[in-house]
């Protein structure tokens, strides 16, 4: 009886330093690693993030991008950073759907290496196309592509990417192939677009709205389960009868073991930012949407999104660049 009596004190005390940890937490800046090279795509809708979260936590959070080695050099730092609240991972597809689908070993477990805190934003795609293809929407680039085998390409920011397997996909409902042209990040591989070297893409709409509203090009339909407001006149693929939806999702996890009063609190000053008016507004400007979901729902998708592309990446056999 009297040890129970004194584990009783143990896990109270223990409980009552977390708590107090918490409040005077955080106490030195913190560190939010990003496993993507700087000036993409996930800069526009991290970045303003982390700031706000800073200022909401009275402390500075130093962003860092670590784009080299497929986003895993970035992954593996957090997963042996210790675990004391003040280093994290930007996490996302690179990092948490596709490393265990397509390396056998990316030196880390997006599973057991982490503590999920909650998913910022998901971020549809949009396909492109180039002004010189022969078609205006999703039924027109199908007819084209069935009467003229091979003869449309899609450029891809690589194999295995999101973009590349987002197109396997539509493909797959479609009946139809594409020739693929898997090009080292999605810069290079929009200007090929651009420039009519290559005839479509599939990645993040934030990346093509200027080109889309000056004409230079056009979007043949949205990934997501609704149009997005930058760019309205644009259907979604379910519009045009193809169910498929693929989108980016940018949020932040924790090394395993991070006490959870941290994640708790983190959790609670992100959802509050995620959730205002400013936010929600610039985040839809960027063609994303806010999730704030809890660590549990958090690991739940991700999980989901693991089962999804599964399949895909099986069926086409598909290998990393």
């Amino acid at each position: 009886m009297k040890w129970i009596c004194v584990l009783i004190a143990s896990l109270l005390a223990l409980a009552s330093f977390s708590q107090a940890w918490a409040q005077v937490f955080p106490s030195k800046p913190l560190l939010w690693i990003i496993p993507y090279a700087q000036g993409g795509g996930a800069d526009a809708i991290v970045r303003p993030l982390s700031i706000k979260v800073g200022q909401a936590l009275g402390q500075t959070i130093l962003y860092d991008n670590r784009g080299s080695a497929g986003g895993f050099v970035a992954a593996q730092a957090v997963a042996k950073a210790a675990p004391d609240g003040y280093t994290f991972l930007i996490a996302a597809g690179v990092t948490h759907t596709f490393a265990n689908l397509l390396y056998d070993n990316p030196g880390f477990d997006p599973v057991k290496d982490f503590s999920p805190i909650t998913n910022f934003a998901i971020i549809p795609n949009t396909l492109v196309a180039n002004p010189k293809v022969p078609a205006n929407n999703l039924k027109e680039l199908v007819a084209y592509a069935k009467a003229n085998p091979d003869q449309i390409n899609w450029a891809s920011s690589g194999n295995g990417t999101g973009g590349h397997l987002g197109l396997m996909l539509f493909s797959r409902h479609a009946g139809i192939k594409f020739v693929h042209v898997p090009f080292k990040g999605a810069g290079p591989a929009s200007i090929t677009v651009l420039a009519g070297q290559t005839d479509m893409i599939l990645a993040n709409t934030i990346v093509f709205t200027a080109n889309i509203k000056a004409g230079k090009l056009k979007a043949l339909g949205v990934s997501a389960s609704k149009r997005l407001d930058i760019i309205p006149d644009a259907p979604t693929f379910n519009e045009q009868g193809y169910p498929v939806e693929t989108a980016s999702f940018y949020g932040l996890v924790a090394p395993t073991r991070t006490p959870q009063p941290i994640i708790a609190k983190l959790h609670d000053e992100i959802v509050k930012i995620l959730r205002s008016p400013d936010e929600i507004k610039r985040l839809a400007e960027n063609g994303a949407f806010p999730v704030g979901d809890t660590p549990a729902q958090f690991a739940a998708f991700m999980k989901k999104e693991v089962e999804i592309w599964a399949p895909v990446i099986r069926e086409n056999n598909i290998k990393p660049d």
